[in-house]
């Protein structure tokens, strides 16, 4: 997933006046009095609702987990209600990206699910549309909901050329919205 969210933000920043900001979400524990450090100990820094206040668009990435988004992502978006209530991010555009272990893994059902609490919040989906060459010849992710990626079972498959190229197309017409929207 973080080489498919570098790949987003490389096509984000591809296009002059957007700046990409790389964040993740802490684990979730079935321990009740695990918690994580608030700042984690490699990677990105932790997303908190204000990165989502602040950002003019959103690209939302999570594994899939039996055709949903990964429980760190659910547990975030479900403290975001602040932010609805004060109506932080409508209009503001939005794409969303996954990766699974199987071609039938659950791709297109995570990438789904992701999408319906930015319909809560008022946010402007984006997909891929079938313009992007690599959208009808990939043999592995991608797809007009956003991209995605065929990890294979053990996560040990390389992203493809047609699923970089999707998520660098993905990236692109985030920022390229989010400036039209922000004119």
């Amino acid at each position: 997933m973080r080489n498919m969210a570098q790949l987003v933000a490389r096509g984000v920043n591809s296009v002059q006046g957007i700046k990409a900001r790389l964040r993740t979400v802490p684990k979730v524990s079935a321990t009740c009095e695990a918690s994580e450090s608030d700042i984690p100990e490699a990677g990105d820094v932790y997303a908190e609702l204000a990165d989502l206040e602040e950002c003019v668009g959103l690209a939302l990435g999570s594994p899939t987990r039996f055709g949903n988004m990964a429980a760190p992502m659910k547990y975030f978006l479900d403290r975001t209600s602040s932010l609805w209530l004060k109506g932080a991010l409508i209009d503001k555009p939005a794409c969303v990206f996954t990766s699974s272990g199987s071609m039938h893994g659950g791709n297109e059902s995570t990438l789904l699910t992701m999408m319906l609490p930015l319909l809560h919040h008022g946010m402007t989906i984006l997909g891929i549309p079938y313009s992007e060459a690599s959208l009808a010849t990939t043999q592995s992710g991608g797809t007009p909901y956003g991209a995605s990626h065929i990890g294979g079972e053990m996560n040990d498959r390389p992203i493809t050329e047609d699923e970089k190229k999707l998520c660098l197309a993905l990236g692109k017409r985030l920022a390229e919205t989010a400036l039209k929207l922000k004119a």
